[in-house]
C-alpha cells in the first residue's frame, strides 16, 4: 500500500506551503518507503509515498497522461489494468504501473470510468486544463481514505488521518464506493450493487459457481513483481486462500519470478491454538511455513504504536491489530512486501456465531449487508493499517467485487445455520470446496468451527491487556468517564486506556467521530442484538456472549463483561480472518 496526500485549492502556493505539504506527506512514509513524489500546479499539491509492488523500476508517482495535463496520485492495485490498456489503443503509456490507467481512462471517459476498475484503490486526479479534481475510494473501503476542509476553503485528501488532522477545521472518513468532485462539491456513490439496498436475492446456490468465483478472485491477486506470502491461522478462510494459491500458482508470473512454493505466516503466543492449526494446514499444503511468537509484554509495549497507526480506539480492532502489527514487522524483515489474507468471509456468509439466532432469511441477509458496509471501519482498517505500518500490503480476495456479487446473490435461505441439516456457519462456502476427488483441505479443517481471535493467538493475551489497563485507569476515572468522553463513552478500563492514548495523538473532535460505537454481541451490529432477549441484558462483543450458541458461552446469570473480546474475526495469522 502507498500513501497519498492532496491539498486542493489552498490560498497559499508559496515554497513554504510546499515544504509543509512535504512534511505532512512524510507522516505517511511508513506506507510507502520505496519512493516519494510531490507535484504542484498553482494552488494544488499532490504528494505520494510509494510501496512498489507492480513495476518497481518505473512506476513512481504522481502519474500522468501523454501531455501531462491529467495528474494522478493513487494508492491501490488495479487487477484488470492490462485489459483496460487494450481498450485504450490510442493512448501511450509511460510506465508499467497498474494505476497509470486511471489517468487515461479519465481522459477517454471523463468521470464515468469508476465501475471499469477491478481492484482496490483510493486516488486523487487533477485535471490541469480547468483546475478540477476528483477523489475516489474503492467499493468496500479496503484502502483507507480521509477528507478534510481548511478554513480558507481548501480540500484535503489523505490515506491516513495523521496527514491532515492538524491542518483541517473538520475532517471525516471518505465513504467507500464514492467519488468526490470539485465541480459538484459533494460525495456521489459510484458503487451500486443490488445488495447495497438490502433487497433479498433469490439465485439458487451453485457450489461450483461459488468456488470458481473465489478461485478467480485469488488468482488475480497474484499480480506482483515482489516476494509475497499468505497469512495463515489454520481457520477456514485463510486455509482456503492458501489452498487455492497452492493449486493455481504454477504458471503465473509470480511463480516464474519467485517459485511455486508458497510462503505462509502465522503469529501467536507460545502454544496457542492458531499456531498448531496453521502448522497442520501448512504441512498438508506443503508451504514454507514461518511461525512467529510474541509475549503478552511484547504486545503491551506495542499498543501506543498500534493506536497511532490504526487511528482507532475500538477495543476489538486494537486487540486484533497488535499481533498483526508485530508479525508484519517480521514479514517485512524477511523481504516480503505483499500478503494475501482472508478478511470478509464472515460478513458475506454470516460466519459469526450470533448468526445462529437469525430469525429468518431476510434478517440474516440484511445483517450481512450491514456488516459489509461497516468493514472499512473495522477489519479492512485493521488489515490495511497494521500491515502498512511496516510497508507491507494486504490483499483480500473474499472482498473481490465479482465474488461479492456471486456470494451476495445467493438466496440467503442457503446460508442459514441449520444444525438439523448439518449446516454449520458458512456451510455454503465449506460445501463449495468439499471436493472428494481432489480435496482442497482435510475435513477437520474444512469443517472446523469458527474460533475467536482472542482464543486463537493465545488465551492470556486479552487477560494481560485488561490487567495492564487496570493499572493505568482507576475506578474514579471510570466514574466520570461519561463526562470526560461523552461520545462513545468507554465502558471498561481497557477501552478508557485506549481512548486516552488515541486522544493524545488525535485530540480533534473530528478524529473521535471517525470511530464507530454502539452495542454489539459477538461481533454483531446493534440491530442484531434484538435477535435474542438475553443479549440485550449482556451486550458483549465477544463470540462467547452468544449465549446458547458458543460452546464456552458466558453464564447468562453472571455479571456482564463489556470489556471482553469484541467484533474479533478469525485472525488468520496475526489478525486477519481465519
Amino acid at each position: 500500500m502507498c500513501g497519498i496526500l492532496a491539498v486542493l485549492g489552498c490560498s497559499d502556493d508559496s515554497r513554504a506551503k510546499r515544504a509543509r505539504v512535504l512534511e505532512l506527506s512524510r507522516r505517511l512514509k511508513h506506507r510507502g518507503p520505496d519512493w516519494s513524489g510531490l507535484y504542484q500546479h498553482g494552488d494544488c499539491f499532490l504528494a505520494h509515498q510509494r510501496l512498489a509492488i507492480v513495476d518497481p523500476a518505473s512506476g513512481d508517482q504522481p502519474l500522468y497522461n501523454e501531455d501531462e495535463t491529467i495528474v494522478v496520485t493513487a494508492n491501490g492495485e488495479i487487477y484488470n489494468h492490462e485489459e483496460l490498456r487494450k481498450r485504450l489503443p490510442g493512448h501511450r503509456f509511460r510506465t508499467g504501473s497498474d494505476c497509470e490507467v486511471i489517468a487515461h481512462l479519465y481522459e477517454e471517459y471523463g468521470e464515468g470510468f469508476m465501475d471499469m476498475l477491478d481492484g482496490i484503490f483510493s486516488f486523487v486526479l487533477l485535471d490541469t486544463r480547468d483546475g478540477s479534481f476528483i477523489a475516489a475510494r474503492d467499493a468496500i473501503g479496503i484502502t483507507p481514505l480521509y477528507i478534510g476542509w481548511g478554513l480558507e476553503g481548501s480540500v484535503w485528501i489523505s490515506s491516513e488521518m495523521k496527514g491532515l488532522n492538524d491542518e483541517c477545521k473538520r475532517f471525516e472518513v471518505f465513504p467507500p464506493g464514492h467519488m468526490y468532485t470539485s465541480k459538484g462539491g459533494s460525495h456521489e456513490r459510484w458503487y451500486k450493487p443490488p445488495w447495497y439496498v438490502e433487497a433479498i436475492p433469490s439465485a439458487p446456490y451453485d457450489p461450483l459457481v461459488l468456488r470458481e468465483a473465489f478461485e478467480k478472485a485469488v488468482i488475480k491477486r497474484l499480480m506482483t513483481d515482489v516476494p509475497f506470502g499468505v497469512l495463515l491461522s489454520g481457520g477456514l478462510d485463510s486455509s482456503l486462500v492458501a489452498a487455492v494459491i497452492c493449486r493455481h500458482m504454477a504458471g503465473t508470473r509470480a511463480a516464474e519470478q519467485w517459485g511455486t512454493q508458497l510462503h505462509s505466516f502465522c503469529v501467536g503466543l507460545e502454544g496457542s491454538p492458531d499456531l498448531k492449526a496453521a502448522k497442520d494446514v501448512a504441512d498438508h499444503l506443503g508451504t514454507v511455513h514461518h511461525e512467529f511468537h510474541f509475549t503478552v509484554q511484547d504486545g503491551i509495549d506495542a499498543i501506543e504504536d498500534v493506536i497511532y497507526h490504526t487511528e482507532t480506539y475500538d477495543v476489538t480492532t486494537i486487540r486484533a491489530s497488535t499481533p498483526m502489527f508485530l508479525m508484519s514487522r517480521k514479514i517485512k524483515a524477511m523481504g516480503v512486501k505483499m500478503v494475501i489474507s482472508g478478511e470478509g468471509s464472515d460478513e458475506l456468509f454470516g460466519g459469526y456465531l450470533y448468526f445462529h439466532k437469525a430469525p429468518n432469511k431476510e434478517e440474516f441477509h440484511r445483517e450481512t449487508c450491514r456488516k459489509i458496509k461497516a468493514l472499512h471501519q473495522y477489519d479492512c482498517l485493521r488489515a490495511n493499517k497494521a500491515t502498512s505500518a511496516w510497508g507491507v500490503e494486504a490483499r483480500v480476495p473474499f472482498l473481490d467485487k465479482g465474488f461479492i456479487d456471486v456470494a451476495m446473490g445467493i438466496d440467503p435461505e442457503w446460508k442459514m445455520i441449520k444444525p438439523d441439516l448439518g449446516r454449520i456457519e458458512k456451510w455454503v462456502l465449506r460445501k463449495a470446496f468439499d471436493d472428494e476427488a481432489k480435496p482442497y483441505l482435510p475435513k477437520h479443517i474444512l469443517y472446523r468451527q469458527k474460533e475467536q481471535f482472542s482464543d486463537g493467538v493465545g488465551y492470556s493475551w486479552i487477560d494481560g491487556l485488561k490487567a495492564h489497563a487496570a493499572e493505568h485507569v482507576s475506578d474514579k476515572m471510570m466514574q466520570h468517564a461519561e463526562h470526560v468522553y461523552p461520545y462513545n463513552t468507554p465502558a471498561t478500563k481497557e477501552a478508557y486506556y485506549y481512548r486516552m492514548i488515541f486522544e493524545s495523538f488525535f485530540p480533534q473532535n473530528s478524529a473521535r467521530l471517525t470511530v464507530p460505537g454502539g452495542p454489539s454481541v459477538a461481533c454483531s451490529t446493534a440491530k442484531a442484538v434484538e435477535w435474542d432477549a438475553r443479549w440485550s441484558k449482556n451486550v458483549d462483543p465477544s463470540g462467547r456472549a452468544a449465549v446458547g450458541v458458543h460452546a464456552s458461552a458466558y453464564d447468562p446469570t453472571a455479571p456482564s463483561l463489556l470489556d471482553a473480546k469484541h467484533r474479533m474475526t478469525e485472525v488468520k495469522a496475526s489478525g486477519l480472518t481465519g
